[in-house]
């Protein structure tokens, strides 16, 4: 995960040296690590005495710019407890060291040297300590970066850090489950098989002569891309085993617990390359009674057509978030659609379905609804990356931008101007733009020629109501009730421009139909960016699911209703398209 400007650790080196104190909304929350059990730091002469306790402590590198819940969780899941690191000296005696990397490469480096942490690590390293780094926790290894760079690495391991190729077709970010080829025994990828692990990422490291005796597996994405390293204890992998399922818990358990050598032989999958994934959407608000729960829409409409008129309730949102994870997600996205709409900050239900969901749940987490700057009663100003980190801490790993993104992108066509102000912008500059996800919501208006309006238009594939051959869709904000002078094409063209790294494409016409999803506007937006879309709105039946995969560029696709009301199995859906060829995760 790349992202951070060196501005932002700033406040890192006046604060006693304590990582979590460089969250970006510290100031908001006193209890951000509410529930951990940090331990106070073990002297080496103490190492005997306390060697049962010692022996269950991980030692955690952590400084606040990102989401490191669910590798906490992760962690507490198989029995351990964490110590974070707080001065070199942390890093020195730990028995087991996690590096869950994120951020920018030049910051974290800057941060690594004004702290000592990088000779310490280093020192840790060259002495074959037991280590895992994460993601960037992999890239840091290396001697350099091409991201606003070149900026010197670790130099542990030859070879430079360089940004994917787009040009050659390939979307950047790498999002999702891809294959790994291993190269040798890695121990810890012993359970993986045939199966995919979750990637997110824009740069990479690439396997050379010089670098061999270190790679452990590669990964294919236009070319051959290091996925993880090892030599005697050391390990480090680009993709998130916190992330990976089950798969992934297998990966940290037998990094912490290297001896245990199981007798059960991994289950086979069929992992090849990137798979297509399959997403479950969970649209949350609270009902008539003040309780939180899972609704659907229907044209976004979530009341039932009763003289009640209640809000549809179709479960609880921890509980079905398990579920699906359990059913095989791929990811799993809330909405809060009713939500922050006068304080943001203020909605600790939503903090907590987050928090309790990120417990057992471990594919990627997306959250949206109310991302955006505003004011309190109070007159304090809070900025949409504050609201942003708290779901980042909440244990978000995307954030959903809707009705923002589109007035960012209004201003953005008119003036031609990159502010940084924009919550796209402020939100991909500290945690990346795979990080950002625009939700992007358009009607379809039907037209008798492209020339009627100045948006990008498409022959539809079935005429409108009085035979129009044509139509552009029309962006909308507030939850589908406002129609702006802006086309899909055009805003998916200038988020992308903006820094966003991924668009969620929903259709109003198409929503809760079960008709399928709208193939001509998908196609329109997935041809049109590098960055991956995610097909929503329409799916009634497992072959909608490959349809879309078919007819389109599409990375993904998003159902909600059908898999809350059991119409249709994320089995069943995955089933289908690998009959259909198409890849998939098992």
């Amino acid at each position: 995960m790349e992202g951070l400007p060196s501005t932002y650790f700033t406040g890192f080196l006046t604060k006693s040296l304590s990582f979590t104190a460089l969250s970006p909304s510290a100031v908001i929350t006193p209890h951000q690590n509410r529930g951990s059990k940090t331990l106070k730091y073990i002297s080496s002469r103490n190492l005997v005495i306390c060697s049962s306790r010692s022996s269950s402590v991980v030692t955690l590198l952590d400084y606040g710019a990102g989401n490191v819940r669910s590798v906490r969780n992760a962690i507490r899941y198989h029995g351990f407890e964490i110590q974070d690191v707080r001065n070199p000296k942390d890093i020195l005696n730990a028995d087991r060291l996690i590096f869950p990397g994120v951020g920018a490469f030049a910051s974290a480096m800057d941060v690594l040297i004004k702290t000592g942490m990088a000779e310490a690590l280093c020192t840790y390293i060259k002495n074959d300590r037991p280590f895992l780094g994460i993601c960037l926790g992999l890239q840091l290894l290396f001697e350099s970066s091409e991201e606003n760079g070149p900026v010197n690495g670790l130099g542990l391991i030859p070879g430079v850090v360089g940004r994917f190729n787009s040009s050659n077709g390939f979307r950047v970010p790498h999002i999702g489950w891809n294959a790994l080829q291993i190269e040798k025994d890695t121990e810890i990828l012993d359970d993986i098989g045939d199966h995919h692990v979750y990637f997110v990422h824009s740069y990479r490291a690439m396997p050379s002569d010089d670098n061999k005796e270190w790679v452990s597996s590669t990964c294919n994405y236009g070319d051959d891309f290091i996925a993880s390293i090892k030599r005697g204890n050391v390990h480090a992998v680009q993709f998130h085993p916190e992330k990976s399922g089950d798969v992934g818990l297998s990966i940290l358990r037998r990094f912490l617990f290297p001896k245990s050598r199981g007798t059960k032989k991994p289950t086979q999958g069929k992992a090849s390359k990137l798979a297509k994934r399959v997403i479950a959407c969970l649209d949350v608000r609270t009902n008539d009674k003040g309780d939180l729960v899972v609704t659907k829409g229907d044209q976004y409409d979530v009341r039932e057509q009763t003289k009640e008129n209640e809000v549809r309730n179709l479960g609880k949102p921890v509980e079905l978030a398990g579920q699906y994870y359990k059913f095989g997600a791929d990811e799993v996205s809330f909405l809060n659609i009713t939500g922050f709409r006068d304080f943001p900050l203020g909605d600790l239900p939503m903090l907590q379905v987050l928090r309790h969901t990120s417990e057992n749940v471990f594919v990627p987490l997306t959250v949206g609804g109310g991302i955006r700057d505003f004011t309190d009663a109070n007159g304090r100003y809070y900025s949409s990356l504050e609201v942003a980190s708290e779901y980042f801490r909440s244990g978000a790993d995307k954030i959903s931008i809707g009705s923002d993104a589109v007035y960012a992108a209004e201003e953005y066509i008119k003036t031609k101007v990159k502010t940084g102000k924009s919550s796209i912008e402020q939100i991909s500059r500290v945690y990346g733009n795979q990080a950002v996800v625009v939700s992007i919501d358009p009607r379809r208006v039907y037209l008798r020629s492209p020339n009627d309006v100045q948006f990008k238009t498409v022959r539809v594939t079935k005429p409108g109501p009085n035979g129009e051959e044509y139509a552009w869709y029309q962006c909308t904000v507030n939850g589908g009730r406002e129609g702006r002078p802006i086309g899909a094409y055009e805003l998916a063209k200038a988020v992308e421009e903006l820094g966003a790294g991924e668009i969620l494409l929903n259709c109003i016409d198409c929503d809760g139909q079960g008709k399928g999803f709208d193939i001509d506007l998908i196609k329109l937006i997935s041809d049109a960016v590098s960055i991956p879309v995610i097909a929503s709105s329409g799916a009634g039946a497992v072959e909608h699911f490959s349809e879309v995969f078919m007819k389109t560029n599409a990375s993904a696709a998003l159902a909600a209703g059908i898999f809350h009301r059991k119409e249709v199995l994320i089995q069943s859906v995955k089933e289908h398209l690998l009959q259909a060829g198409i890849e998939v995760r098992i």
